[in-house]
């Protein structure tokens, strides 16, 4: 069997304050709310084509033996691919938001070589913006 992969589905986020995370990435990047599932402490964030899961810590579904958010993190960033990718409005628009901006730099990722700014959303998850790859 040979497992083929087509993209990131989704990715979960454990948070000690579910609002802010719910209000930082619905204002600063965009994402929506998809689905709701407050019963069991679970918020899905439609991120394109992909969601971003964000679940409050002490939930039903929580895993204890990940440890609290920011000391043993289950993660260690969300890379969302952005177009346009103007950088220098990214990052005003997101320090309007409260984001902590982190380095600007060319990686590799998915699509190859390009532009990308790391930020940090309110409980210290590092984010990145990926742009579109060098022609």
């Amino acid at each position: 069997m040979h497992i083929q992969i087509r993209e990131i589905d989704h990715v979960v986020i454990r948070c000690a304050d579910l609002h802010a995370m719910i209000h930082f990435y619905r204002t600063a990047l965009g994402c929506a709310v998809e689905k709701e599932q407050r019963d069991i402490g679970l918020v899905q964030m439609r991120a394109g084509r992909s969601l971003i899961d964000l679940l409050a810590v002490g939930a039903s579904i929580d895993r204890p033996e990940s440890g609290p958010p920011g000391a043993s993190r289950n993660m260690d960033h969300l890379c969302l691919r952005v177009e346009p990718f103007d950088a220098p409005a990214l990052r005003a628009h997101l320090e309007t938001h409260g984001a902590r901006i982190g380095e600007e730099a060319r990686r590799y990722g998915a699509e190859g070589f390009g532009p990308s700014l790391y930020l940090f959303d309110p409980e210290g998850n590092m984010v990145e913006l990926k742009g579109p790859p060098e022609a």
